[in-house]
């Protein structure tokens, strides 16, 4: 809360990150759909910004990922590399957690994930994995000969239904 000189006290408005924004200026929220317009060529731009932004002096390769979440947002995320390799973060585990932080809702609708170089990256298995949690199975990947359902990526994935079916 900040006071003005008159001792008013005003709240300032909350706005999200400026790594969580909306994909339109002035736009604040759509209602959740799957049958939404992905501009694809927006998402690989702000892949690519993201790569650009990404920690990676050890293998030299830059990594960004962007996503749109369900109420029109983009998120975005970079890869983060440690000495130690197995410490690094891909950058769709970036884009996972800034999802969660910024508090977009879920699922994901499609993610592009690029190369420093902005050409199309396939998510690792692990963040195959991942993005299944935050988009499901329907989530659209980005890839080099267009856009494809993660369920053709990662077939016969491993849930949380599979989960609850095989506790003790």
């Amino acid at each position: 809360m900040i006071a003005s000189p008159a001792s008013r006290t005003y709240r300032r408005p909350v706005r999200p990150p400026s790594w969580c924004f909306p994909t339109a200026p002035g736009r604040r929220s759509a209602p959740y759909s799957r049958r939404v317009t992905i501009d694809w060529p927006a998402l690989r731009a702000a892949a690519a910004a993201a790569a650009g932004r990404a920690y990676a002096p050890y293998s030299g390769l830059r990594v960004g990922a962007a996503a749109l979440a369900a109420d029109g947002r983009v998120v975005v995320g970079c890869n983060v590399e440690n000495a130690s390799y197995g410490l690094t973060l891909c950058a769709e585990c970036g884009l996972v957690a800034a999802l969660h932080a910024c508090g977009a809702p879920g699922p994901l609708q499609a993610v592009a994930v690029v190369a420093g170089d902005g050409q199309p990256l396939l998510p690792c298995g692990r963040c195959r994995q991942l993005l299944l949690e935050a988009g499901g199975d329907g989530l659209l990947v980005d890839t080099a000969g267009g856009p494809v359902p993660l369920k053709v990526l990662l077939p016969s994935a491993f849930t949380g239904a599979d989960l609850r079916k095989r506790r003790d």
